[in-house]
């Protein structure tokens, strides 16, 4: 008789985990992150849930714990593919229901969501920030990026790439921010983050680092959340 172990379940199943063996075309980076997925309680869920990935539950976290999304709010979620976290943002502020608005952005398609428009554009082109605010109706009460470069394997360039990422990403949300309007944004773990942050703490009232419990434990991402845009020429606003 083969014997197996496991404790119980993150989802109260039987915490058996599933083995994929390396097929002859898949390589073994592929073949663990297939096994990763397999055995991970979040993607379960997503599936049942009818959620477009697992990603959906850190935003879900984050917004419990600060509030983000509110009612009638104008969302902008940079990088929206598959649309997890476009798909929150239309319940949040149900966008769905006619009130709020959210616009994904990516450079692929993306399978229609209830309460989203999507665009296939790269928000580094010189009109982008213009067009948006044009989908949106006007500025944006919050800007959303759960972008990430692909990995070379090499961590010190894939820490870079992804801290290049987000401050192109925080230059967009400047670009299109109302007054008071916030920012959440994924980095890595690492030394390179100081200039961003920095940056950060200038143009927003405050900024919180973040790591949510759906983010899985051997992964180095976390959030960076900035909140109250300080908009440039803003007398309202107080000076850093």
């Amino acid at each position: 008789m083969k014997k197996t172990t496991g404790g119980s379940g993150g989802e109260g199943g039987r915490g058996l985990k599933t083995r994929v063996k390396t097929a002859r075309k898949r390589t073994l980076s592929s073949t663990l992150w297939l096994q990763r997925q397999l055995n991970d309680p979040y993607v379960a869920r997503a599936k049942r849930e009818g959620w477009r990935s697992r990603a959906a539950f850190k935003l879900l976290e984050i917004d419990e714990k600060y509030q983000l999304l509110q009612p009638g709010q104008r969302i902008v979620d940079l990088g929206a593919a598959p649309g997890g976290w476009s798909q929150v943002s239309a319940k949040k502020t149900r966008s769905r229901d006619g009130r709020g608005k959210v616009v994904g952005i990516d450079l692929i398609d993306i399978e229609p969501i209830a309460g989203v428009d999507f665009a296939v554009m790269d928000f580094l082109d010189a009109e982008a920030a213009d067009k948006l605010r044009s989908m949106l109706g006007g500025e944006a009460d919050g800007v959303l990026s759960d972008m990430a470069a692909n990995t070379t394997g090499h961590k010190k360039t894939d820490h870079l790439r992804i801290v290049h990422i987000a401050e192109l990403a925080a230059d967009f949300a400047g670009e299109v921010l109302k007054p008071g309007g916030w920012f959440l944004c994924k980095l890595f773990q690492g030394g390179e983050t100081g200039e961003l942050v920095t940056r950060l703490k200038r143009d927003y009232a405050t900024v919180r680092h973040i790591k949510p419990q759906s983010s899985r434990a051997d992964s180095a991402e976390l959030y960076v959340l900035a909140t109250g845009f300080r908009a440039a020429g803003d007398p309202s606003q107080p000076a850093a």
